[in-house]
């Protein structure tokens, strides 16, 4: 798998092939039947990671279907009109391969971390489902039961789930991304295999995936490969995704207060409707550099003033997520410590937001991007990280160019450039504040 690049072979077999120098050194082409395919070479090891990357997610449901999407990636593993049953699991597990899957808002994702030497295996078995998926219905039956039963699980039982359900219909309303991912229990109940076959047929098409190959493998042989097993694969029509969202409006404040049991403590949570890529573009790289100051780890301002300063937080974290096909998340969420109610520990978060706001300067822009570059290596060193995060960068339409460019753009960062977004953010961006407290003694707090 591993050749050498020549000029005659880039003349000859990669006529539209995108090269670019940046982060990864990634190259992309696009197959006759519209697939996107993205080479990243890192050849520390034999092995490689394909990730093939569905721009369709539960956003793409229909109403009232709610689940399809997660109901389908688990339908993917049942076996094909070639390759039926377990066989697809099987044949991966003997050749040590590293498996799974995973659905989102925008995405369904499926990937495998091969040796080199089974590479063409893994490609095969992912290009086979899909064009040949093969819905029985008892496997549609038995995993309809299982997702049911995963919904259960992790958002019935589990407090943290429901809370988190309640904040996103909150601050999202119309939006689909006010529904949840797994859908609800009368949604999955009442999913038709119908349902699934047309999800499949509409969405699991070349034109409307991203393929990222990430590891021991070079532009030519990824492309060779991918027209080898994905080029003869049909095409849909049109490239079908949605795009046209609208954000709750400004200015837009919601509160969440639960109380449950089995909650040990309390717990409080903002998110804010915020800039992506693909939405106000222009304060993505800025609100990364603020999140990573604010609220990244144990030497982030807020973790420092309010647990061990002030004492008032057992943890408290800020995360900004720009990956998405609509709008983006910026989140902040943090447990009150002994003695401090969430109301004292939210006017404590927005005190720190603001006097932080303030004092921002380029001194404190270039530390914090220093310590964010610094993690780039890591990432770039390795071919899963490097294949994840490509592939979702480019799923939510993020360009070659801006993908490679994203350390230069971290550089390129202000003190004003951030303080902006900030304010900007925290004044005027839809958002919703949330507290789950233990339903036994709301005034007690953790112990």
């Amino acid at each position: 798998m591993n050749k050498k690049i020549v000029l005659g072979a880039l003349c000859v077999l990669l006529p539209r092939l995108v090269a670019a120098e940046g982060l990864f050194d990634a190259q992309e082409f696009r197959l006759d039947n519209g697939l996107r395919v993205i080479a990243i070479e890192n050849h520390r090891a034999p092995i490689v990671k394909q990730m093939l990357w569905y721009q369709a997610g539960s956003t793409d449901e229909r109403i009232g279907a709610g689940g399809s999407a997660h109901l389908l990636e688990h339908l993917m593993f049942r076996g094909t009109k070639l390759i039926p049953g377990q066989t697809f699991n099987t044949l991966l597990e003997k050749n040590g391969a590293e498996s799974n899957a995973f659905t989102a808002y925008d995405n369904t994702v499926y990937h495998q971390l091969v040796d080199v030497g089974r590479l063409e295996l893994a490609m095969f078995l992912e290009a086979d489902r899909m064009k040949n998926l093969d819905i029985g219905e008892t496997d549609f039956a038995a995993e309809r039961d299982i997702v049911f039963q995963e919904r259960k699980e992790r958002v019935d039982n589990n407090p943290s789930g429901r809370f988190f359900e309640a904040m996103n219909r909150a601050l999202w309303q119309e939006h689909p991304h006010a529904r949840p991912v797994s859908g609800t229990d009368e949604e999955i109940k009442h999913l038709t295999r119908q349902d699934i076959e047309d999800f499949y047929k509409r969405f699991y098409v070349p034109n409307n995936a991203i393929l990222v190959l990430s590891g021991d493998i070079d532009a030519v042989t990824a492309k060779e490969l991918a027209q080898k097993y994905y080029g003869n694969l049909r095409p849909a029509g049109k490239k079908s995704i949605r795009s046209d969202f609208s954000a709750p409006p400004e200015d837009f404040k919601a509160t969440v207060d639960m109380k449950m049991p089995q909650i040990r403590g309390n717990r409080v949570v903002k998110i804010f409707v915020a800039p992506s890529y693909q939405k106000q573009t222009e304060d993505v790289y800025s609100l990364m550099v603020w999140a990573a100051y604010l609220g990244e780890g144990e030497t982030s301002k807020l973790y420092k003033k309010l647990v061990l300063q002030d004492k008032v937080a057992l943890n408290v974290s800020a995360e900004f997520n720009p990956l998405s096909r609509s709008y983006g998340t910026f989140a902040i969420s943090a447990m009150p410590a002994k003695g401090t109610t969430p109301e004292q520990l939210l006017a404590k978060i927005d005190q720190v937001w603001n006097e932080e706001m303030q004092n921002f300067d380029q001194k404190a822009a270039e530390k914090i991007k220093r310590k964010m570059l610094a993690g780039l290596v890591y990432m770039r060193d390795n071919p899963e990280d490097a294949a994840y995060i490509v592939g979702a960068m480019a799923a939510a339409g993020a360009s070659l160019d801006e993908i490679e460019a994203y350390e230069q753009n971290i550089k390129a960062v202000k003190d004003a450039d951030v303080r902006k977004a900030a304010q900007k953010l925290r004044a005027h961006a839809p958002q919703v504040t949330g507290i789950l407290r233990p339903e036994e003694n709301t005034d007690e707090t953790n112990k």
